[in-house]
């Protein structure tokens, strides 16, 4: 990666409390959340599967979806099964929806580096390929690490 003027010179600004990487940490930065959201991809709307899928206790399920609804990313909806009490479901917002490319990445990172499952895939409802993800440029040319640049568009 390359960083142009005036982001060359390290000494004069600091990323710290402004830098999206780190916000966006600050809203989905822990695995729980994660995980959490990658059951919302896979369709999981209630809150006693999301603690059974993702292995949380009910307190730390309620405080992550809490946060996630709060962040935007998922949105509560009333429901009531026959002979039930009036309770909530998660969905996946736009915001929460814009998450996927980033969850695929590190699904794709999982199976290459951190010994997930090979076997797993995601696959095109359309023609069944492979999903996968790759970083291109607003003209859609695909994009390596080395020919990314940090730019100031400020002005």
């Amino acid at each position: 990666m390359e960083l142009h003027p005036p982001l060359d010179d390290r000494t004069t600004w600091s990323p710290i409390g402004d830098c999206p990487v780190e916000k966006a940490m600050g809203v989905i930065g822990s695995r729980n959340a994660m995980l959490i959201m990658r059951e919302a991809f896979y369709g999981t709307t209630r809150f006693d599967d999301f603690a059974q899928r993702v292995g949380m206790a009910p307190a730390t399920t309620s405080a992550n979806l809490k946060a996630l609804a709060e962040a935007g990313l998922l949105t509560r909806h009333p429901y009531r099964d026959p002979g039930g009490r009036a309770r909530e479901e998660y969905l996946l917002t736009d915001s929460g929806r814009d998450l996927m490319p980033a969850l695929i990445a590190l699904f794709r990172w999982g199976q290459k580096h951190a010994g997930g499952p090979p076997a797993l895939d995601l696959a095109h409802v359309g023609c069944g390929a492979s999903v996968e993800v790759s970083v291109t440029c607003r003209e859609h040319h695909e994009v390596g690490f080395e020919e990314v640049e940090l730019m100031d568009r400020a002005d």
